[in-house]
């Protein structure tokens, strides 16, 4: 495939970001947890390749001294050190419930052998218990309120439109707009929005060498002495948080909420299409850039050649190809590079192809996804090909039935056992310091099977969860061959899981309550809270776990004034919600209502919810509310194959934690791993640090 030469990054960039959809303009703003899926726009900084020979050809030249450097400090890092090495294995989303079930029925026997030899104690998880905000206080050692993360989404405090929390654009402040060309004159920035020091950047700093894969809200990468892959809330490159396309020859009005539908065209024997990119870097209203295919049946059942920017892939019925590169051309010396997979999921009478999100191509990436810049190209070279976007497995294309079971769960060990070859290749390079990776699929497949754990069904996907609990335990049993008398392992996850029957929708509830007002006698109204009346409106929901007031001097047209009377309205909402009961089922849809500002203490605790909800077992705020909508029900059934959630009372849904190293706390919380991998290495814990060290410190 002809490779088309790069402008420099940063011009890309800015250029792109000049082209930047508005949140209050843009139909695809939640996230995948919640409903479609962008973060923010595609910036296109379109990284150049020159920029990694540089860096390459500079690495290399100063390699010796920084070598004698590096060997140096960490000589004297380690001299205090109690080990050599510290593993920690994340599974997000791993059950201590469940673990212990299936350890007691001697189903899982590398973790068990873990806990016998070394400890076992469920994990407390954050408020509220969502990735994002439990993994960032895994890696600073802090509360919400002094990382600044309390959610997936935030809400804009001038329009009350969601922004992502973890992340956020800043436009070129000069543009020169030439007719319809628009040609940024500085430079635009991309902010990680997650605040305080994560360890790793610590122990770095003192010489220990740290590899750090896919742990969430790492996005964009900050820089350090280590290495660093991207995880959670890594855009697509379309700048959303991992948005499909599906291809059908049938000609029907289908619309989905987080992904796309395209037509496919007969020409004879050839099946034509577009698939569709970023939005155009430098012209407004130009249409998306787009990369033409065609599906030609190569006679056998079942069976077509795929051909692309003058490539051509097989495609077998129900089979994925590869990763497949594809190169969006916005003109000359400009163009974005991209990965895909192709799934043929019908061939006739009818055809329907399913594509996945497209990936920011780690070997070229348009946006920074790892640290230093070369690490995802350095990665690929040497495994090959991977996911890149912060939500790879796309659990919205099987609640939409664009692929089935099969596929999605082909696609999420596909994804796993590409995390798995980076994990080992660093565990067998490491002979000193930290290697952390977060593996996926435990979340995701319980997010999408828990409809069959719960209901306890027959048929084929019944064990699926379970099958994926011993998957799990082999990966802890390999990682288990690389630690010695002087290596530290963890195992740990973020939370646990538990069902999600029954949405609830908290904006319908203060609606009917008398909290929440809409405009000109409406009764509904959204997404993005069109129609609600700020002028009547004294609290609101947004989010998974946040409800929050709409105080005066915060809000653009707040009216609750701070102080006695928001206390009050708090006060009141937690004493009306706490113990709400579905009328519909009888059952206790709200266990507690918490007051953030008596949860936890910090600097950004202005930026977090008024109110955690805490859910019960079985129910969660709805998909509707979760966007800002107001419906005509409280509460509904869960129609989606997403039958399982973590977005309610974090004290039913606990992370686990084993470890080689004897523990020496009853309570251990996530909040805790950041000091004790610092004693681990002779370091104290900073004065700002809210965890505890929980394993013994004396050498080994």
């Amino acid at each position: 495939m002809k490779r088309v030469k790069l402008i420099p990054g940063w011009l890309l960039l800015a250029a792109a970001a000049c082209a930047l959809v508005r949140p209050s303009l843009c139909p695809e703003l939640e996230l995948a947890y919640i409903g479609p899926g962008a973060g923010f726009a595609f910036l296109g900084s379109f990284l150049a390749l020159i920029w990694a020979f540089v860096l390459s050809v500079g690495t290399l030249l100063t390699w010796p001294a920084r070598m004698l450097w590096r060997g140096r400090r960490r000589r004297k890092a380690l001299r205090n050190a109690c080990v050599k090495k510290v593993i920690f294995l994340g599974l997000d989303g791993f059950d201590p419930g469940i673990a212990e079930r299936l350890m007691a029925e001697g189903k899982l026997p590398n973790l068990a052998r873990l806990r016998q030899e070394g400890s076992y104690r469920r994990l407390r998880t954050t408020f509220p218990s969502l990735s994002p905000v439990a993994w960032s206080t895994f890696a600073t050692g802090v509360s919400p309120a002094r990382h600044n993360i309390f959610d997936f989404l935030n809400r804009n405090l001038k329009s009350y439109l969601p922004e992502l929390s973890s992340s956020r654009v800043n436009k070129p402040r000069r543009v020169l707009q030439l007719g319809r060309y628009r040609i940024p004159l500085s430079r635009p920035t991309v902010d990680l929005r997650r605040k305080s020091l994560p360890f790793w950047k610590i122990l770095a700093e003192h010489g220990v060498d740290c590899t750090i894969l896919r742990v969430p809200i790492t996005f964009p990468p900050e820089k350090f002495d280590g290495k660093l892959l991207s995880a959670m809330c890594t855009p697509d490159l379309r700048g959303t948080q991992g948005s499909f396309s599906f291809f059908s020859t049938r000609q029907e009005q289908v619309s989905y909420e987080n992904g796309s539908r395209y037509p496919l065209h007969r020409n004879g024997r050839r099946i034509t299409g577009q698939l569709e990119g970023p939005e155009h870097p430098l012209l407004e209203e130009a249409p998306p850039l787009a990369v033409p295919f065609a599906l030609v049946p190569n006679g056998k059942p079942g069976e077509a050649i795929l051909e692309i920017q003058g490539e051509r892939y097989p495609l077998r019925l129900g089979k994925y190809t590869s990763w497949i590169p594809v190169a969006f051309r916005a003109g000359p010396g400009i163009t974005a590079y991209g990965i895909c997979r192709f799934l043929l999921t019908q061939l006739e009478p009818e055809v329907n192809l399913y594509v996945t999100p497209i990936n920011i191509d780690p070997e070229r990436p348009a946006l920074p996804i790892s640290h230093p810049a070369y690490y995802s190209a350095y990665l690929a070279k040497l495994l090959g090909s991977f996911a890149t976007v912060g939500m790879a497995e796309d659990t919205w294309a099987l609640n939409e039935g664009a692929i089935d079971e099969d596929a999605f769960l082909e696609q999420a060990w596909a994804i796993h056992e590409e995390r798995e070859a980076m994990f080992f290749n660093s565990l067998a390079k490491m002979r000193h310091g930290v290697t952390a990776c977060v593996f996926d699929a435990s979340d995701r497949i319980q997010h999408m099977f828990y409809r069959y754990l719960e209901n306890r069904a027959s048929g084929k996907h019944a064990r699926t969860i379970e099958a994926m609990y011993a998957r799990m335990d082999e990966l802890v049993g390999r990682t288990l061959r690389y630690v010695d008398r002087e290596t530290a392992l963890f195992v740990l996850s973020d939370h646990g899981f538990a069902s999600f029957r029954r949405g609830v929708n908290l904006n319908t509830w203060l609606l009917d309550n008398g909290y929440l007002a809409l405009r000109d006698g409406a009764t509904t109204a959204g997404p993005y809270f069109k129609g609600v009346d700020w002028s009547r409106t004294r609290a609101y929901t947004l989010g998974l776990a946040g409800l929050y007031l709409n105080l005066r001097g915060r809000e653009s047209g707040g009216i609750v004034a701070p102080g006695a009377e928001a206390e009050a309205l708090k006060a009141e909402l937690i004493a009306r919600l706490s113990g709400l009961r579905d009328p519909d089922t009888g059952e206790v849809a709200i266990q507690q209502v918490y007051a953030t500002n008596r949860l936890y203490r910090g600097p950004y605790l202005e930026e977090a919810p008024d109110l955690i909800v805490g859910y019960s077992n079985g129910y969660r705020t709805s998909w509707d509310a979760a966007q800002g909508k107001v419906t005509s029900k409280v509460f509904e059934d869960n129609p989606k194959a997403w039958s399982g959630d973590h977005s309610l009372d974090p004290v039913l849904v606990p992370g686990v934690l084993f470890s080689n190293l004897k523990l020496a706390s009853d309570d251990p919380g996530i909040e805790d791993m950041a000091p004790t991998a610092l004693a681990l290495f002779g370091l104290p814990k900073p004065a700002h640090m809210e965890g505890q060290v929980i394993v013994e410190t004396t050498k080994r």
